[in-house]
């Protein structure tokens, strides 16, 4: 049955909508501890530590010797739903009416590390080798929550490997490239309106007069449900300058391009009783366990940061940050089981800036005080584009940390952000018609620690 096929193809594709964890979109915006102080900014000019390897590489020439930087970040957040009216399809016999289930918060918490190795071989040239997670996500709900069509759970981790150089070619101006090995692993789930999908695919009255064990759409106690995993390995690559105004002030430059990544896996499904019922009556073989893949570009980002030495105490800095999140313009999922097509579902996503001022001040010889704000724009353009797996809107960093060596050969940073999330009203229509329509109130705390090691 065609119309039983797009359904379903269209069904396994909206679960492929990622969250965030802490930054704008689905970028992880901790990828220092020296930088969550100041709120990443002037993160691509300050060139501090090796942690520079991800920021701008060319700050590398800004580093002496061997260091090693090992950070660790806790993160917990909160998204609170809170139900506003939110129905099944006005279009079907028995549609129109409210889903049952209950408002939940749908984020909790997570530890994101980051590693970092800097050498440098000789006047000119420095290596670097970062690993760290530019990348993820999770979101959990119970299976019976009020948004349980749209998202039970969602999670996708990365893990980036960035080996670099950077080439001093005068007093005044450095050079840095780097190459980007990515994995990315994803995880997504979701309940099925096991009456919506027979009425979709034209089961007619049969399907609410308890022929097939079914009576009305968004029925919990007839759901069926769904989980597709996947991975893939792909490549990228950045690049920065960093230019020497004077003693005092430098300005940074860095781009990182997008990385397009093919994740393959599989789409399993439980059918409940009633819904295997109906595709026994109607031949088909719909929503059976497939292997299947997915398109994902991860979004280009370029930065311009600034670093100024105010005198021998206190330095200022700052930092906008361009992410190309129309690279996330659309999904399209494969299934290897030809009886069910590929399906492609536009999504909306617009460019955002990340706007970020910070400053130092170094109180002796081993204590730095840092403090930043930041603006982070996110791309999501309206309430019927935001989704239970991504319920997140604008938000305002407020950070502080201090850095204290405690040796020349070794030095502590710790970090604490917390973010302010405009609340994100959403009003967001799944493939069989139901419209989850609420309003999400969010924040975030970050706690980050890092070692820095000389050699």
């Amino acid at each position: 049955m065609i119309l039983i096929k797009r359904t379903f193809a269209v069904s396994v594709l909206a679960t492929l909508i990622i969250s965030n964890v802490n930054a704008a979109g689905f970028a992880v915006s901790v990828n220092s501890a020296s930088g969550v102080g100041n709120a990443n900014a002037g993160t691509a000019a300050i060139a501090e530590d090796a942690s520079t390897i991800f920021y701008n590489p060319a700050g590398l020439s800004k580093l002496e010797g061997k260091q090693l930087v090992v950070a660790g970040h806790f993160v917990s957040a909160t998204a609170q739903f809170t139900n506003n009216g939110s129905t099944t399809n006005v279009a079907f016999p028995t549609g129109g009416g409210a889903i049952s289930g209950g408002n939940e918060d749908g984020a909790g918490s997570a530890f994101v590390p980051n590693f970092y190795y800097a050498n440098q071989l000789n006047d000119k040239w420095t290596f670097g080798l970062g690993i760290n997670a530019p990348f993820a996500s999770s979101t959990e709900y119970s299976d019976t929550w009020v948004g349980r069509y749209q998202a039970t759970e969602s999670e996708i981790k990365t893990i980036n490997i960035n080996p670099a150089v950077s080439f001093k070619a005068n007093e005044k101006l450095s050079v840095g490239f780097g190459v980007n090995v990515q994995y990315i692993e994803a995880s997504l789930a979701n309940q099925l309106d096991s009456t919506a999908i027979c009425l979709a695919a034209g089961g007619g009255a049969a399907c609410l007069d308890n022929t097939f064990g079914m009576t009305a759409v968004g029925d919990v106690t007839t759901d069926s449900s769904q989980s597709l995993t996947g991975d893939d390995w792909s490549f990228g690559w950045n690049f920065g300058l960093l230019y020497d105004m004077s003693d005092d002030t430098r300005l940074g430059f860095a781009y990182r391009s997008s990385v397009e990544h093919t994740l393959t896996g599989t789409a399993d499904f439980t059918r409940s009783t009633e819904l295997n019922n109906f595709l026994t009556f109607a031949g088909s073989n719909a929503f059976t366990d497939t292997t299947a893949s997915v398109g994902v570009d991860l979004p280009e980002t370029l930065s311009l940061s600034v670093y100024h030495a105010v005198n021998s105490k206190w330095a200022m800095m700052a930092d906008v940050t361009w992410t190309k999140w129309t690279s996330f313009d659309e999904l399209v999922v494969n299934f290897d089981n030809v009886d069910q097509p590929s399906s492609t579902i536009p999504e909306n996503w617009e460019n955002s800036l990340r706007y970020s001022v910070g400053a130092n001040y170094q109180a002796d010889a081993k204590w730095l005080y840092r403090v930043g704000v930041a603006l982070d724009e996110s791309p999501i353009a309206s309430a019927e584009d935001r989704t239970a797996r991504i319920p997140g809107n604008d938000r305002v960093w407020l950070s502080f940390g201090f850095g204290y060596k405690t040796s020349d050969a070794m030095s502590i940073d710790v970090a604490y952000s917390h973010i302010f999330i405009k609340d994100g009203p959403i009003n967001n229509t799944d493939a069989f018609g139901h419209t989850l329509t609420g309003d999400y109130e969010a924040s975030a705390d970050i706690l980050s620690a890092q070692v820095n090691w000389k050699f």
